[in-house]
């Protein structure tokens, strides 16, 4: 028997389907989905939380040995290059989102009346900036868009740092670079600096999957931005990474007061370790321990799946 309540419910789904087309912001269970090997903590939004401990390890680390992880593990659409700074400033953090489109007249009516209902002020490039907390990085794609693609000046940028201590990734541009720079602490990685106005813009993503350049970015990802260029490290392997990355640190550290010392040739050092060279690592981890960033756990654990 045909259910009498099924035209009731096409209709109910349609407009379900035609509300989550419009929507700027990824439902929370989707984006739980798409991260799912994420197994720690969220944010109330469904980001991954990458704990703080390991975002101030991330600071010391370089875009190349976290680079060699990513690609050894598949990971090979993470990076970008070709950027303009503010300063030289390194910029490490959890990614926030947003995406930009071109604007049309009726879309972005309705998102703006929808934004104005939901509590959101201003224009929808200060949207992202309202959601910003400590540590996060506000990476945005702005299609590469220079003149009239400007996402902030310095007032924005002012905003941002006092919300999150952190700097931006624009796949566009930004204005008033001396203000920006003016900010202590604050760096800007960006295609261009323009002196227009942002126009014909409009806010068509809010933590939703983004590109950026030949990289694909998700909420959540560890961003590691150096003069080389910026890296985004999925969340789950965000401690894989920098637990490596220490351990190349450490044993390089090693490797010199080895050479230095004399006790062994570079030949030694740069191939695969002998017992005894291994036996000197693990006397003078103990001697330093002030080198040694990872807990002793994580190193030990480290170094049995190692392959010397």
């Amino acid at each position: 028997m045909k259910n009498p309540l099924a035209p009731f419910i096409a209709l109910l789904l349609i407009f379900s389907q035609a509300d989550s087309l419009l929507a700027q912001t990824m439902p929370k269970e989707e984006l739980i989905f798409l991260t799912s090997e994420w197994k720690g903590e969220r944010f109330p939004d469904g980001r991954p939380r990458i704990p703080d401990d390991l975002i101030r390890r991330a600071r010391n680390i370089g875009i190349e040995d976290a680079w060699t992880v990513l690609n050894n593990e598949g990971y090979t659409c993470q990076f970008e290059g070709g950027w303009k700074m503010v300063n030289d400033t390194p910029v490490v953090g959890r990614a926030l989102t947003a995406r930009y489109m071109p604007s049309r007249p009726d879309v972005e009516k309705l998102i703006k009346e929808r934004g104005k209902q939901e509590g959101r002020i201003g224009n929808t490039n200060s949207w992202p900036i309202d959601m910003l907390s400590k540590g996060d990085v506000y990476v945005a794609d702005g299609c590469g868009k220079i003149a009239q693609g400007t996402l902030i000046g310095d007032n924005l940028g002012n905003s941002i740092f006092a919300r999150s201590g952190n700097g931006v990734v624009f796949d566009a541009s930004a204005r008033d670079l001396d203000g920006l720079s003016e900010i202590n602490g604050f760096n800007a990685f960006v295609r261009e600096f323009d002196p227009s106005y942002l126009k014909d813009e409009v806010l068509m993503g809010l933590n939703t999957p983004i590109r950026i350049g030949r990289a694909i970015v998700m909420p959540g990802d560890l961003v590691l931005a150096r003069k080389e260029g910026v890296l985004f490290i999925p969340a789950h392997l965000a401690e894989k990474v920098i637990v490596t990355a220490e351990f190349i640190i450490l044993r390089d550290k090693f490797g010199v007061s080895m050479l230095k010392a004399g006790k062994y040739t570079p030949g030694q050092i740069d191939n695969q370790w002998t017992d005894a060279i291994k036996q000197d690592f693990l006397q003078w981890v103990e001697k330093n321990p002030g080198e040694v960033p990872m807990t002793r756990a994580q190193l030990d654990e480290f170094m049995k799946k190692r392959t010397w």
